[in-house]
């Protein structure tokens, strides 16, 4: 990538840093993609599943096709990072690097244009609502597979301490499924100086928010991964009373669908003991959420060799993490991968999801010229290899 894209690429990277846009919100976000879209001269679909806008690149007579996908929503995090183009919507951040993915996107839209060197159709898929927004089973929903034909799909999220630029790949599950789980506790609220004649739902909430603990420590095979991570606690609006409920709101996460059935089970019987030793009631609310994220084989090595081709450094050895994708919904559907690109040092607060975070804009040639290496690879391949892919995807 020349300088020029690159300083560009660098401008509305920090333009949306600056603006960041919620799940479910990403209006401006949205429109600044087609804007971007039509200066490339590439046309583009909006509003499919919500705020999402779907490009498409054709080129020759070949008839394969491929997706890459980004997504673009920010958090609700005040940031704390101190750059120059901090965001300047109060509790409002760019705090996973969306925004980076977003342009990245854009770079490799940029670079494919320019380069008549292959054949076939892109589709690129600009997500919204990502951060438990549903985002991808709603570009779904709305016909996306349908609408915009794609054999193969591919996407990357910028990963802190993985050295910049790198390229990891996964032989195995890249990231966790999960579900958001909401317990309610109801008793009976009171005088504080009365307790006894309440049943304190603070009380059983602390003991309910402890034996859940227990669950990946006594529960869950010491071989497998799983977290419980309770996130909310909301419970009274005065000193002096006992309140009447009290509410705990987390997420559970796994690698296997038999630990989740497992988990989910625990979860019932320990808030039913507790409950029942409390003389409350507990109602768990418990939806699942994003599939574990697992690359098909072949999709997986194209990566790789996308990588390699695309001049970076690439690694096989790292393990998954506990986080969630919902890029997972879009491999239940289509062959393909999701790999990680280094975003370099996390010292001083600079992981994923904190106050600190910026997206290391260093890395855009590389993000954007490893999503243009994998469509390019993945069009030269012939759709029995793309089925072939599908047919390899591992069963957690």
């Amino acid at each position: 990538m020349d300088r020029t894209l690159h300083d560009r690429l660098t401008g509305w990277r920090r333009h949306l840093h600056a603006n960041p846009e919620l799940t479910l919100h990403e209006t401006q976000t949205a429109a600044f993609v087609q804007a971007r879209l039509t200066e490339l001269g590439i046309a583009f679909a909006a509003g499919i599943g919500g705020n999402g806008v779907v490009a498409t690149i054709r080129r020759g007579q070949s008839n394969r096709s491929v997706g890459l996908r980004a997504d673009m929503d920010a958090l609700p995090i005040h940031e704390t990072s101190g750059v120059p183009h901090a965001s300047t919507k109060p509790g409002i951040m760019h705090a996973c690097g969306h925004d980076g993915h977003t342009v990245s996107l854009l770079g490799a839209a940029a670079l494919l244009v320019a380069d008549q060197s292959w054949s076939g159709t892109v589709q690129l898929v600009f997500q919204p609502a990502e951060e438990g927004g549903g985002g991808a089973k709603s570009m779904i929903a709305d016909g996306l597979f349908g609408r915009f034909p794609m054999e193969r799909i591919f996407g990357y999220h910028n990963w802190p301490g993985l050295d910049a630029g790198t390229v990891a790949v996964h032989d195995g599950p890249v990231m966790a499924g999960g579900n958001r789980v909401t317990f309610t506790i109801t008793g009976q609220g009171g005088h504080a100086a009365l307790p006894h004649l309440t049943r304190d739902p603070m009380i059983a909430a602390a003991h309910l928010l402890l034996a859940l603990q227990s669950i990946v420590s006594r529960s869950v095979d010491p071989m497998d991964s799983a977290v419980i991570s309770m996130a909310i606690m909301q419970a009274g609006t005065a000193a002096n009373q006992i309140p009447h409920e009290a509410t705990m709101r987390g997420t559970m996460r796994f690698l296997r669908l038999d630990v989740r059935d497992g988990m989910e089970t625990a979860i019932h019987r320990i808030a039913q003991g507790i409950a029942s030793t409390f003389d409350v009631t507990i109602d768990v609310n418990m939806p699942r959420g994003n599939p574990v994220t697992v690359n098909t084989a072949t999709e997986r090595d194209l990566a790789a060799e996308a990588a390699l081709t695309a001049g970076l450094a690439l690694r096989r050895d790292m393990t998954p993490a506990m986080t969630g994708e919902d890029f997972a919904w879009y491999l239940e559907h289509r062959p393909g991968a999701f790999v990680w690109i280094g975003n370099g040092s996390s010292d001083a607060g600079r992981d994923l999801h904190n106050a600190g975070y910026d997206f290391n804009d260093a890395i855009l040639p590389a993000a954007a010229g490893f999503l243009a290496s994998v469509a390019k690879r993945a069009l030269a391949r012939s759709a029995g290899m793309a089925l072939a892919g599908r047919a390899g995807r591992p069963n957690v």
